[in-house]
Parts: structure tokens; C-alpha cells; sequence
């Protein structure tokens, strides 16, 4: 299975980064903390909102930006309200790296214009700030996924109370509008 990694540069709000850790869990990708952060790692409502799921998590945490380019090499894309480009843009690679900033004032503007090449935008109405951290988070992730067609991960799903098939014979469609 390809790998994706997800980064985040000093999250403020534990809940956000639980429900990232959360989405990584479930998608099979790796979070990168950075700090300093704005909670402890074993904050009540980090652990709180990533459920269960941290047992499926593969977590990494370093203190600095510069501790984390110090132990990771790579291909490194920005998310940025101030970008350029599409997130949907490139072509993202194997073992990409996927830069989130934190809550009050995203990625340091230092970091994104070394990098114009790399920083891709979610687009949205003029005049709105942001999308919530975790929301974006999300749609960066899924358009990477979507992109090398969702390996290993499941495509298709199973009623509890129904089969499909069962299901398609005994309400036919008409039904359903």
C-alpha cells in the first residue's frame, strides 16, 4: 500500500487533532505532530475525540519544524488559504507529506513562499477565512487517496438489516423516490 503521511504545525485545538487522528486511523495514513502545540498529548479531549481509533494510528512528534525536516526527506505539499494552486492540482506521489498549519494563522507564510510550487489551496467562496482545520484535513487526504483509486481500503459497504441484492428485488425503485 502506497503511504501518505499528514503533518500538522502546531495544532491549538485538541479536538481538531483528534478527530484528524481519527481520519489518519481509518485511511491508514501517518500523523505528524509538530509542536508546540496548544494542548498535551494526553489532553482528555484529544483522546476523547479520536475514539478507539489510536490503537491504529501510526504517531510521530517532534518539537520543531526543523526537528521534523532534520528526520524527514521527501515530497512536501502546503495547505494554504493563501495558495495558488488547486488542492487537486498535482499529482501526489507515493509517501507524499501533507502540511497542515495550525487553527489561528495556518503555515508560517516563510515556509510557503520557498515553496510556491507546492502550496495548494481548497477552494472556497471569496471572503470566507477557512474551512475547520479537520474538514480540510479530510479533503486533502481523500483527493490524495482518490487519486491512487483507495488502496487497501474498503470500497463498499454491508446494510446491517438487509442484503443489496435482496434489497434491489424487494423495493423496487420506484419505491425509493
Amino acid at each position: 500500500m502506497p503511504s501518505l503521511n499528514i503533518v500538522l504545525v502546531e495544532p491549538e485545538i485538541p479536538q481538531n487533532t483528534g478527530n484528524i487522528a481519527r481520519t489518519c486511523a481509518v485511511t491508514g495514513a501517518a500523523l505528524h505532530l509538530v509542536g508546540p502545540m496548544g494542548f498535551r498529548p494526553d489532553d482528555k479531549k484529544l483522546r476523547h475525540a479520536g475514539l478507539d481509533y489510536w490503537r491504529y494510528l501510526s504517531l510521530f512528534q517532534y518539537d520543531s519544524l526543523s526537528a521534523f525536516f532534520q528526520k524527514n526527506t521527501g515530497n512536501f505539499f502546503f495547505f494554504s488559504t493563501k495558495a495558488q494552486l488547486r488542492h487537486s492540482d498535482p499529482v501526489y506521489p507515493d509517501g507524499c507529506y501533507l502540511f497542515f498549519g495550525k487553527e489561528s494563522a495556518g503555515l508560517p507564510e516563510e515556509l510557503l513562499v520557498r515553496h510556491p510550487e507546492r502550496c495548494v489551496r481548497i477552494p472556497m467562496l471569496g471572503g470566507a477565512r477557512s474551512l475547520n482545520l479537520a474538514n480540510s484535513l479530510a479533503i486533502g487526504t481523500f483527493e490524495v487517496l482518490r487519486q491512487w483509486d483507495y488502496p487497501a481500503l474498503e470500497c463498499r459497504g454491508e446494510l446491517r438489516n438487509y442484503d443489496w441484492a435482496a434489497a434491489k428485488a424487494e423495493f423496487p425503485e420506484s419505491e425509493y423516490l
